[in-house]
């Protein structure tokens, strides 16, 4: 019985403290990437509501670069994704 059953996901909580769903992702095939949307993809990777394959298929992006918006968030948060500033912690946290 428990395979015909749907399960739900756990709520993912966005960056901002919202819930993220896959509605309120970024669209696919997003071209301008703010911090906040960057960071609202690595949140729905992290909590489970996107795997890192699906997310880079839907955004088009190399696993590289997930890996890099990763680690920025995860060292500096949202202001690690702003695109003025990736060079520069690139340099500091990437080596």
């Amino acid at each position: 019985m428990l395979e015909n059953q749907k399960f739900r996901r756990a709520p993912v909580t966005g960056p901002m403290g919202e819930d993220l769903t896959l509605g309120s992702l970024p669209p696919a095939g997003t071209t301008r990437w703010v911090s906040r949307r960057k960071a609202q993809v690595v949140a729905a990777v992290d909590g489970g509501l996107l795997t890192p394959d699906e997310a880079c298929r839907r955004y088009r992006m190399s696993h590289e670069e997930l890996a890099t918006w990763q680690r920025l968030f995860e060292r500096v948060g949202v202001p690690g994704l702003r695109v003025t500033r990736i060079q520069h912690y690139r340099e500091r946290f990437m080596d």
